[in-house]
Order: structure tokens, then sequence, then C-alpha cells
């Protein structure tokens, strides 16, 4: 734990998903908040259909969303930063990649799982 998922759109440039996807867990990693750098897991998730609002010309737009899972327990402000440091990290590594057609929204979310969540190592 914690599992970053990254979801784009089709007209978002990311050139290297993987390089982008250690870029992040490096991030986490640097927090000092996870036991240890296997806790962390990625993925990528390149969104085949989507839609920016109802018009067509809207479809220029496009985005990048990183959902954050977490146990419960760490607070508001570290959550808050934790977003924050991934958000920093996302528009450092991508901003550049994209052409001057597409408008890119950067945006990350933090959810905490509930105590119902399981894991087990086999």
């Amino acid at each position: 734990m914690p599992h970053v998922i990254v979801q784009a759109t089709p007209n978002v440039t990311i050139k290297e998903p993987d390089s982008l996807l250690k870029k992040l867990n490096s991030t986490l990693w640097e927090t000092g908040h996870f036991g240890s750098p296997q806790a962390i897991k990625a993925r990528f998730v390149k969104l085949e259909t989507f839609l920016v609002g109802v018009e067509d010309e809207q479809q220029a737009e496009g985005f990048v969303y990183i959902q954050l899972r977490l146990m419960p327990g760490r607070s508001q402000q570290i959550r808050d930063d934790l977003a924050e440091k991934l958000h920093a990290c996302l528009k450092q590594e991508l901003v550049e990649q994209q052409s001057e057609r597409v408008s890119v929204q950067y945006c990350v979310e933090v959810v905490e799982l509930t105590a119902a969540y399981k894991k087990q190592k086999i």
C-alpha cells in the first residue's frame, strides 16, 4: 500500500509512462510515509473513450487523473501534502511534452480505503 492509479486521455502526450510511474513512486517514497518502496504500487491506464463537456470542440481538452489509495489513519495534512507532491511531479514530468493544441488538466485525488480492504502475499 499505497496504490497509484494514473488515467490519461488519448490526446495527452505521455512519451514514457513507465518513467512517469517510477517518478511518482519515488516522489511518494521520498516523503518517508511508507514502510518500503515495494509497498508502493502504480499503474497507468490509457483511456480509450472519454468526454470533456458536451460539445465537439471541447474534446481538444484532455486530462491526467491520479488517484492515490491509502489505508486509513493518515492526517488530512499528510494526505494534502502527498496530493500536492504528486501533482507537482506530474506537471513537472508532462507539461513540456504537450502539444499547444490540447489543454490538459492535471488532477490528483487521495482516497482513504475502508478497513474492509484486505491484502495477502502468497
